[in-house]
């Protein structure tokens, strides 16, 4: 399946001007006013104005490099068919009109307004972002009048041209040598008027409901990661398209990883012996299970090892990110008899320093007695 910027013939990386002169360029060549009866016309021109409607919002545009392009589109991103099977170009005169002054092959076109975009907040826990997670998501929304199925309008009414707009939806007022054009205030832009009502949506062709959705989360999702449902927003009035639900995805911090990127950093503190000796030692992961690590003799506070393949799943690919060991050495804040006997019998053992096992002991030795030396001569 072919890209967004393949559809556009730009790079990846492009401009937004870039994207503007692309887009602006193929949408006068294959708009369906100067391609009447033009099936592949106009299947191109569906293709360009979805991909520039994508890439010209930075914000869209951020989540389809990151997820890729076939689960934006089939996993909740985009969605550019209309309810009868046919294609609705509505969805697109606003992207045409914004680099045409809104006329299309010199026919005014009425912009549709749609529903509100709705907001949702979720919280997985790192275990649940590493695994992936179904989840039903509860919505406040508003869903189309099943009394009026939509139109506003009540029994045996109907909707009628606008007299105030003619039916445009757009009323013009002159100034001077300008020509002002705004939203009709009878009709909201509609274009047409109610005669009677409808009683359980009072004319607005939508009421209020709970819904909830499921979402299927992948593996290896983000923080700050945000969704898109499309169509899943709320019924616009008068049977006018829904807007589109935005799940924004938040993870929990966790008391034994931390992740930077596909990788889990952990932090394994160690006594002085175990350092100085090596040995295994037991490392948890991410998975629920534990790998045994082969600590080597002599290492120092601070030192990193990497265990592959036991980070974080990598989104939308079959594999893992790396762990990363932090070694932090704990020095005993209290001793016992006993215990403060043998660490004096050690710290005699090594009253001598030696260059070999302990380098930089005797490397600041070295630097200090010259230092103090320095004074001493003046």
């Amino acid at each position: 399946m072919s890209s967004y910027y393949d559809n556009l013939g730009v790079k990846s990386d492009a401009s937004a001007e870039e994207l503007r002169r692309a887009y602006r360029g193929l949408a006068m060549k294959y708009h369906p006013d100067q391609n009447q009866g033009n099936a592949e016309a106009e299947q191109r021109f569906r293709e360009i104005s979805e991909a520039y409607d994508v890439l010209k919002d930075a914000e869209k545009r951020a989540v389809y490099d990151q997820v890729g392009h076939d689960t934006y589109v089939h996993g909740g991103g985009q969605s550019a068919g209309s309810q009868d099977g046919g294609f609705d170009f509505s969805g697109f005169s606003g992207v045409f009109d914004e680099l045409f002054g809104g006329r299309g092959g010199g026919r005014q076109r009425q912009r549709q307004r749609r529903g509100e975009d709705l907001r949702a907040d979720v919280t997985l826990s790192l275990e649940e972002a590493f695994e992936g997670k179904t989840l039903e998501i509860p919505v406040n929304t508003y869903e189309t009048c099943g009394g009026c199925h939509g139109s506003g309008a009540g029994e045996g009414s109907g909707r009628t041209s606008c007299s105030a707009c003619q039916g445009t939806g757009q009323t013009r007022m002159s100034q001077g040598f300008f020509t002002v054009q705004t939203t009709c205030r009878v009709c909201a832009g509609a274009g047409t008027t109610i005669e009677k009502p409808c009683q359980t949506c009072r004319g607005e062709g939508r009421i209020n409901a709970e819904r909830t959705y499921k979402l299927d989360i992948p593996g290896g999702i983000e923080s700050d990661t945000r969704l898109r449902l499309t169509g899943k927003g709320a019924a616009g009035r008068r049977g006018e398209s829904k807007g589109d639900l935005y799940v924004f995805v938040s993870i929990k911090e966790h008391p034994l990883f931390q992740r930077e990127g596909n990788d889990l950093y952990c932090i394994v503190p160690l006594s002085p012996h175990r350092c100085a000796l090596g040995g295994d030692v037991d490392i948890p992961t991410i998975d629920g299970t534990r790998t045994r690590f082969n600590l080597p003799a002599g290492t120092q506070h601070g030192q990193r090892y990497k265990l592959s393949g036991k980070g974080m799943t990598i989104y939308n690919r079959n594999s893992r990110g790396n762990m990363i060991v932090l070694i932090d050495v704990e020095v005993p804040k209290k001793l016992t008899r006993e215990q403060e006997k043998l660490f004096r019998a050690l710290e005699t053992s090594f009253e001598q320093v030696n260059a070999k096992s302990r380098p930089k002991e005797a490397d600041f030795a070295g630097k200090m007695r010259q230092f103090l030396g320095g004074f001493a001569k003046k």
